[in-house]
């Protein structure tokens, strides 16, 4: 899990000098790539915010909170990961293992399952999406949710985490053909307001990505992978980091800001370097 708190790497901080120096003074100074940060566990301070609940929960981070469930329910409440297949991931089907107990193995990032952008390649299991639950009452999800076709245990998850699945799928759903190019898979040149996602980003993402994206690199030996590649490559699951954080690492999430703000973030985001060297 990647600590995404909040003490900036030095090498973060000369970048973070060097571009407020360029705007400050408007001299073209060129700034500096940013070295790669190793993930690193959350500390224990973080523990609450990470795994825990407020005493009040907000919709927004009731909404948020079952997003990171959809992502990976064991990572977003530090459970123990599921060991072998889910029962009931298609036998036709091409995966294996602990990721066929994510929801969104099945019915997909875009919530559309077999009609999206899983209708096609490695993760296609002809499985519907999620779609039709919006407006529907949390409470009379829960009966599917607890079925069947959704094995999962009250000691994998309990009750009231569950229904915050329930609330997300009633009211946390997006559609997000509007703003991705489903033949693509990359994010419409236009589709939102690319300085209001600017400032979005240079005034939340950038603490622990950078103000170019790159202070943060999950890629393999050799290889880069910024939060501008996800966006690039991956806009789809991208979209619901941002809206819901990456379950299991303190990071921010933008529930609070509009579905127009995060479409914005996300025209931003797909615009920031995918490379060390640009």
């Amino acid at each position: 899990m990647m600590n995404l708190g909040l003490k900036w790497p030095p090498n973060l901080a000369r970048v973070v000098t060097s571009v407020l120096f360029v705007v400050s003074f408007g001299l073209p100074v060129a700034v500096e790539a940013q070295v790669s940060v190793s993930p690193q566990e959350h500390g224990p301070q973080q523990q609450e915010f990470v795994h825990g609940a407020p005493q009040v929960p907000s919709l927004e981070w009731t909404l948020a909170a079952g997003g990171r469930i959809y992502d990976n329910w064991w990572e977003a409440l530090d459970r123990d990961e599921p060991e072998g297949t889910n029962p009931a991931y298609p036998a036709s089907a091409k995966q294996e293992g602990a990721g066929t107990w994510r929801c969104k193995e099945c019915h997909g990032w875009d919530y559309l399952g077999a009609e999206g952008i899983y209708r096609k390649g490695s993760h296609f299991t002809g499985i519907k999406g999620v779609m039709g639950a919006r407006g529907l009452p949390p409470e009379a999800l829960m009966a599917t949710l607890r079925d069947a076709n959704h094995p999962y245990t009250p000691e994998m998850i309990a009750d009231e985490e569950m229904l915050r699945v329930a609330v997300f799928l009633s009211q946390g759903l997006v559609d997000m053909r509007s703003f991705i190019n489903y033949e693509t898979r990359k994010v419409i040149a236009g589709s939102g307001d690319f300085t209001r996602g600017r400032a979005i980003f240079q005034t939340t993402c950038a603490a622990c990505h950078g103000f170019d994206g790159r202070a943060l690199d999950w890629g393999a030996p050799g290889e880069h992978n910024y939060v501008g590649t996800e966006a690039q490559e991956l806009p789809d699951e991208v979209f619901n980091k941002i809206s819901n954080a990456h379950p299991g690492a303190a990071m921010i999430n933008t529930r609070a800001f509009s579905v127009e703000d995060r479409v914005s973030l996300m025209n931003y985001i797909a615009t920031l370097p995918d490379t060390i060297d640009e």
